[in-house]
């Protein structure tokens, strides 16, 4: 596209420069040229919710470690998007969010024109990284890069961008390149953030900065990395524990636990930057028993990228080493929960590797090793006993599933009992969840994601609560075949808050709802359906759903399957009776 493009084709042309092959959304007259564009040059999923859109989004650019796209209308759709957008500002997913806009003449004017709201931009500014405005035709390409850039820079996130319709039928005029943005290589392994001319965007105390730089390297605080690398080499008992920050870092991070034979804790939103079934991949067991011990007798601790959030630190009783060295990009987050005793602002991967390249070998205590190994062990013999029945859930899934295949998990009592813990992770891109903790949102990222990584088979795990949120969904996963098996776990509402409500002596509230005949929503949208209610199919059923490599639906009856053997109540701190503080 070397001459002048429309709108629609401009946006195409931007999306290639960044590497998307796809755009979710839902068409609209306010965003019409966007939407024909891409569905003539590229793909475009038409989505049943502009939530999902944003969240399909959202799962697209996880699984593939690059930016994702939505589009939306503008008002109405552009405020369903809200909470999707919360999600992935949470997450730190970069998603280029593109909603229409009135026609420039009305702009502002609260005249009432169709699609209108008050102070939408505001809005959007809320809830993303940043929100532009295409004020003009010569200017529109320059804002669609500026948009990705942002999206991709460090720490990531979401970027809207309104665009008027009128602006969006103008034909803007040719460009140079829009410059390579970082997009996901062939190996699906993690984009590196550029800037539009082509230099890496890197972290320095103060910010973020475009250096021409190549490899891991990046220009930190000097002292601070040696400052930490000291700290790290007399480490005898060193553990480290790595959050969604580290994520991207895998490689650098796994040569640095193999060097110094370090216990690896992670949040939730690492879990696969290292394979969990490493021996010294202890995962998301910090507040198990076993796992407080082990962090009690480490001497250090190096964390990466982690908010430390309340509910995988007890609500920050978790006891860490007083010797914590702390990698994060945002110098704000430095010593924000734990006091740090070295932090050190930087990209993870840059930072670690220069950890890595000046610790020696086989420091550790003789036999470190075998007690984190221990403790490995035992967090996951200790949580399988919890669980009781759905073990054999868990360990049906990981079998169907291969090595790299997706797991996405909305907010249900097997994905935050479970799900978020045992169920093995190999990779941090086939690791989908709600940062958040918003129900409804899983669905749609399984289908962004198996739209991003074709013929991948993903699980998308749900409650029949979370399910009908978007229930309209399937029809979308029916429309594109992608190779997607839900496995709705139905206990006739919201079990989460029906077992906290329990716990506490508290009559039921809002926690118990009628649930669809799941097997005739299956079938009026085409997808095969399953139902498991006794542990002995469980295999089978779910090797067979997972191994047509088409979407299906498997329900799950959980009162047939019959109880945990220790309720779940989730890890949050909740004001009831008996409880306030004085």
């Amino acid at each position: 596209m070397t001459a002048g493009a429309d709108g629609g084709e401009l946006l195409v042309e931007v999306l290639r420069g960044a590497g998307v092959d796809t755009a979710f959304g839902i068409v609209s007259i306010h965003n019409l040229p966007l939407v024909q564009a891409v569905q003539e040059h590229l793909r475009f999923v038409p989505v049943r919710h502009e939530a999902a859109a944003v969240s399909a989004a959202d799962g697209y650019a996880r699984s593939r470690g690059g930016l994702g796209c939505a589009i939306t209308s503008t008002g109405t759709g552009a405020g369903n998007a809200a909470g999707s957008l919360v999600e992935a500002l949470t997450a730190s997913t970069p998603i280029l969010h593109v909603t229409g806009q009135i026609p420039t003449r009305y702009l502002g004017q609260g005249r009432g024109f169709i699609h209108e709201t008050r102070d939408q931009h505001a809005m959007l500014a809320a809830v993303s990284r940043r929100c532009l405005l295409v004020a003009g035709a010569d200017t529109a390409r320059g804002t669609l890069v500026d948009a990705v850039t942002e999206a991709l820079g460090l720490p990531g996130g979401p970027v809207s961008v309104e665009w008027p319709i009128d602006l969006q039928y103008l034909v803007h005029p040719p460009s140079g390149t829009t410059g390579d943005f970082g997009s996901a290589s062939e190996d699906g392994e993690a984009a590196v953030p550029r800037a539009a001319d082509g230099r890496r965007l890197v972290a320095v105390a103060g910010g973020l900065q475009a250096r021409c730089v190549t490899g891991t390297e990046a220009v930190v605080d000097v002292q601070a990395v040696t400052d930490a690398t000291e700290i790290l080499v007399s480490a005898r008992r060193p553990a480290i524990w790595i959050g969604g920050g580290g994520r991207r870092a895998g490689r650098e991070l796994l040569e640095l636990v193999e060097r110094i034979g370090a216990a690896v804790f992670t949040s939730n939103a690492g879990r696969g930057a290292i394979p969990e079934d490493h021996e010294l991949c202890v995962g998301n067991y910090a507040t198990m028993p076993a796992g407080q011990a082990l962090l009690d007798e480490a001497d250090v601790l190096l964390s990466v990228g982690t908010h430390f959030r309340s509910n995988e630190t007890a609500t920050y009783g978790l006891r860490v080493p007083a010797a914590h060295v702390q990698i994060d990009v945002d110098p704000d987050a430095i010593g924000r929960v734990y006091p740090v005793k070295v932090g050190v602002v930087g990209e993870a991967g840059a930072v670690v590797t220069t950890i890595a390249g000046a610790v020696r070998p086989g420091a550790a205590d003789r036999d470190w090793r075998q007690r984190v190994v221990a403790a490995r062990e035992e967090v996951r013999r200790e949580h399988r006993a919890h669980i009781g029945a759905q073990v054999v859930i868990c360990d049906a899934i990981r079998t169907a599933l291969p090595r790299r295949g997706i797991v996405a998990r909305d907010v249900t009592i097997p994905s935050s009992s479970w799900g978020n813990r045992l169920l093995p992770i190999y990779h941090e891109q086939d690791n989908l969840f709600a940062h958040g903790g918003g129900i409804g949102q899983g669905l749609a990222m399984g289908i962004g994601a198996a739209v991003g990584r074709p013929g991948t088979p993903a699980v998308v795990i749900v409650g029949d609560g979370g399910l009908v949120v978007h229930l309209g969904e399937l029809y979308t996963l029916a429309q594109e075949q992608l190779p997607v098996t839900v496995v709705v776990f139905n206990d006739g509402g919201y079990g989460v808050l029906r077992n906290l409500q329990q716990a506490h002596g508290l009559p039921a509230a809002g926690v118990d709802l009628l649930a669809p005949d799941l097997e005739l929503v299956a079938r009026s949208a085409g997808l095969a359906y399953h139902r498991v209610d006794d542990p002995a199919t469980v295999a089978d059923v779910l090797s067979a759903a997972i191994g047509a490599g088409g979407p299906s639906l498997v329900e799950v009856d959980v009162v047939a399957i019959g109880p945990m053997t220790t309720p779940f109540v989730p890890p949050v701190e909740a004001i009831v009776p008996g409880d306030e503080p004085s």
